[in-house]
């Protein structure tokens, strides 16, 4: 059992930076893999980015590679997702998600969401 928290969304202009963070509690965080997706109006919750337990492996979603960079803090029990280059369409909910079996790159691959942080990227 995990709980997760995102904070750090809001408003930023096209080109603009942002860093999200994603605290958890409720057992050790080191044993989860942990995930970002985001969520357009209209459409499925689509994969961001992913880390393993210790950062030894990370992927990115094609469209975000390049722009977005994800890290944890197992001592700080949070992950993060830095977004620098920021385009309008990065606009959406993005949710962080955790899983204590494997890392994944779909939503089906983690069992537990946070609630969620509004981006938006005016042009």
């Amino acid at each position: 059992q995990v709980q997760l928290v995102e904070s750090g969304g809001g408003l930023v202009q096209a080109g603009g930076s942002l860093r999200l963070s994603c605290g958890a509690s409720g057992r050790t965080f080191s044993n989860y893999n942990m995930g970002w997706f985001r969520q357009f109006p209209g459409k499925e919750r689509e994969f961001v980015a992913a880390i393993s337990r210790w950062s030894g492996r990370i992927y990115y979603a094609d469209s975000v590679k390049g722009r977005f960079t994800i890290s944890r803090d197992n001592a700080k029990n949070t992950v993060y997702l830095h977004m620098i280059s920021l385009k309008p369409e990065d606009t959406a909910v993005y949710y962080c998600a955790a899983d204590d079996s494997r890392l994944g790159t779909t939503t089906g691959s983690y069992n537990a969401w946070g609630q969620g942080t509004q981006v938006t990227v005016a042009s």
